[in-house]
């Protein structure tokens, strides 16, 4: 089955380069390219690509608005982004994630590892594992306010086991690792992460990672939850 990319950059060049890489693998095509954050969003509505290949800096709206975009319409719930940029700091990085974006590389990126990342977001994993993504959340929040009044709430909906599993994610642990700790199955784990991403609009592990930061279920190290 051919994964269908679509590529948004503001520069003829670079979306050239990536669509050389792109089509060069028998299992990727690009269906589309934009030049800016509004065209791209147009794009992903007119094809429906599997992967939108994002850039951050671009003209008119940039990438993180339209992933923003892109992430919150739901017909487009099966569309995936993955943001390509030149500036790999953890701000770009946070920003890109909590928008929507299910993975992050810079544009320096190998073939091969472009292809496979691209491959990864498709079939629904984050590109990023929960563990790197939550050292990375711990750093910008230390930096930051305290958790907004009211965050919590959006926890409601979860049952206990569903907090607890977004927990383990939270630290790192795989499914496997989750069914281990609880004593249930491997595919009950992944129900259970499943569930609690639905009922809080995650994507993948990795904005399941961030709501659990964002809402104070879980603590950068050494920040008291009091």
């Amino acid at each position: 089955m051919t994964i269908r990319v679509a590529l948004a950059d503001d520069q003829s060049l670079v979306r050239a380069g990536f669509r050389v890489l792109v089509n060069s693998a028998p299992d990727l095509e690009v269906v589309g390219e934009a030049a800016n954050g509004q065209e791209v969003v147009a794009l992903a509505r007119d094809t429906r690509p599997d992967v939108v290949l994002m850039d951050i800096r671009m003209p008119d709206m940039d990438g993180l608005v339209a992933t923003r975009q892109i992430t919150a319409d739901e017909t487009l719930a099966a569309v995936r982004v993955l943001v390509l940029t030149t500036f790999e700091i953890d701000e770009y990085v946070f920003a890109a994630l909590r928008a929507g974006a299910s993975g992050f590389l810079g544009k320096g990126v190998e073939a091969v590892e472009l292809q496979d990342a691209i491959r990864v977001v498709a079939r629904g994993d984050a590109l990023l594992s929960p563990a790197a993504t939550r050292g990375l959340i711990g750093r910008f929040l230390d930096t930051t306010t305290e958790i907004a009044a009211g965050a919590e709430e959006r926890l409601t909906e979860l049952t206990e086991r569903e907090r607890d599993v977004m927990i383990m994610v939270a630290a790192g642990l795989t499914n496997d690792d989750i069914a281990d700790r609880l004593r249930i199955s491997p595919f009950t784990a992944k129900t259970h992460v499943n569930r609690a991403m639905t009922k809080l609009g995650a994507h993948d592990r990795a904005q399941l990672v961030i709501i659990a930061y964002e809402t104070g279920l879980v603590r950068p190290a050494g920040r008291s939850s009091q």
